[in-house]
């Protein structure tokens, strides 16, 4: 399977709070719900049709939560083509705490995550995919696990939240798969990891 990741990021770089279903408000984030009906229907038509694709979801402990708890739970949200997507798929949560998913069809990764996640990868079939996750996809990209990554840019600037990329970490170059922009100002951008970047030398 390819392991793929689908974020939405603000111009610069805020993933967290995007939505209703993911409105994560720690450490004093005041700014959530800045992606709530941004995007036009070609852009949601892309985003449904991504999930739709998927083989497996691979989730970290936090996002798995709140997934539990809107797609996996609410009525309404289980009977959207996303909902029904992620109800039928196989998920997989990379968490050393949780012990007991109450999402039908999980599957905890302990231990070696790495090789957990390789074996996963190995497996025939279409993509395991990332959403959200922020931990989890800046741990995939630092171990070289990640073969696409798309990101979903709002045209806004928070100022305030957890971004996708710390300030300080590791490079990567990346190759640009495809891109475009919708009527509403947002771009999909879809890059390959493509190695350590080139500097210029002194």
């Amino acid at each position: 399977m390819k392991l793929t990741t689908m974020t939405q990021v603000t111009i610069d770089g805020v993933m967290q709070g995007n939505g209703a279903a993911s409105d994560d408000r720690r450490n004093g984030f005041e700014r959530g719900g800045w992606a709530r009906g941004k995007g036009d229907d070609e852009t949601r038509t892309f985003i449904t049709q991504t999930y739709q694709r998927a083989e497996a979801f691979l989730f970290g402990r936090s996002t798995y939560e709140m997934f539990a708890g809107s797609w996996g739970s609410i009525g309404q949200m289980r009977a959207h083509p996303i909902g029904v997507a992620l109800n039928e798929a196989p998920k997989y949560v990379a968490s050393t705490t949780l012990t007991a998913p109450r999402w039908a069809d999980t599957t905890v990764l302990r231990g070696d995550l790495a090789a957990a996640i390789s074996e996963l990868k190995a497996k025939p079939g279409g993509e395991l995919q990332v959403h959200g996750s922020g931990a989890l996809t800046r741990w995939l990209l630092e171990n070289d696990l990640v073969d696409e990554m798309t990101l979903i840019v709002i045209p806004v600037i928070l100022g305030q939240g957890a971004r996708l990329f710390p300030e300080a970490g590791p490079d990567l170059a990346l190759d640009l798969v495809e891109s475009r922009a919708d009527s509403k100002g947002v771009t999909i951008q879809v890059y390959r990891p493509a190695g350590r970047p080139q500097y210029a030398t002194t």
